[in-house]
């Protein structure tokens, strides 16, 4: 059990921020808001927000197990999120073996790996093993209709929901000067840092949004979210420089990163959806759609925030 000394609390009372800002702003919105148009907005933002909450809640309750109780969520969110992709993906009878091998085989060994720390393993057992054994079951079940984009499908859904989340827990088991509570903490700025950019361009975008970035991909998307969301996002990530081991400027930097990395992930998992011609991954998270819908900006974000603390902090 993890005992929360008070720079992580603060931390944790700072990552509630931005929903905070967001409720307040909810609130305000259907209290003013009375147009039938505008009420939908208004009922969809608030339906977000508490969304937002949820999984605040969720994952704050699994930091306070301590590291298994993180590993455990966010494989859970691992097996949810690549069931979401594969529904989407066209698959035929004969993959069932490789998937099996995909879902009982490679995610219980990728967290396995990070629980027992062993990094070295951890980084290739995916992009390596899998790349090699499931093209190879794959190939073996003797059926070549769409073979090349079925097992392409299969890989990069366990690239983007196991591999790439796999980093988040991962940061838990970097040899870093001052323990398991600084790991503890630069897992917590990780996340608090890339979802206050989703809540503030999801805000800023309600607020100001005029110009689509990829209007035929993701119309909600726009210049002013992105720039305001961004800016604030990395604001409050620099704010918080001295309960990480960076500097005010190197958070910035990491922040501002974290931000555009967050983005590219939205942006390339909605390219999925609409070449898929659906709305959502799924409807498990109520105002958010499925888990990889909220999942998405860590997925591009983690892996590189992870080695370049890697590289940068760790002994």
């Amino acid at each position: 059990m993890l005992t929360m000394d008070r720079e992580l609390a603060l931390l944790v009372g700072g990552a509630a921020t931005a929903p905070t800002l967001a409720t307040g702003v909810g609130l305000v919105l259907d209290r003013r808001v009375i147009s039938p148009q505008g009420r939908v907005v208004v009922i969809n933002m608030n339906a977000r927000i508490r969304g937002w909450w949820l999984m605040c809640l969720t994952f704050l309750v699994s930091l306070l197990t301590g590291g298994v109780g993180c590993i455990l969520l966010f494989a859970l969110v691992s097996v949810l999120a690549l069931r979401e992709f594969v529904t989407l993906a066209p698959t035929l009878r004969a993959d069932h073996r490789a998937l099996a091998w995909a879902f009982w085989g490679f995610i219980p060994l990728q967290y396995w790996l990070v629980a027992a720390g062993r990094l070295d393993l951890f980084t290739v057992a995916i992009p390596v093993g899998a790349f090699v054994l499931l093209a190879l079951r794959g190939a073996a079940a003797g059926d070549p209709a769409r073979f090349l984009e079925r097992i392409a499908d299969i890989h990069w859904g366990l690239m983007v929901c196991v591999y790439a989340v796999s980093h988040v827990p991962a940061l838990l088991m970097l040899d870093i000067p001052g323990g398991q509570g600084v790991r503890i903490k630069l897992l917590v700025f990780l996340i608090a840092v890339v979802q206050w950019s989703d809540i503030l361009q999801y805000v800023w975008g309600k607020w100001l949004g005029r110009t689509p970035i990829a209007p035929t991909i993701s119309p909600n998307k726009t210049w002013e979210g992105l720039v305001g969301g961004a800016a604030s996002a990395t604001l409050l990530g620099a704010s918080v420089w001295w309960l990480t081991p960076f500097s005010p400027w190197a958070a910035a930097g990491l922040s501002l990163l974290l931000t555009l990395l967050g983005f590219a992930g939205g942006l390339v998992m909605s390219a999925i959806k609409r070449d898929r011609g659906v709305k959502d991954y799924g409807a498990l998270i109520a105002g958010h759609g499925g888990i990889l819908d909220r999942i998405d900006s860590i997925c591009f974000a983690a892996p590189v925030f992870f080695h370049l603390t890697r590289y940068l902090v760790s002994r």
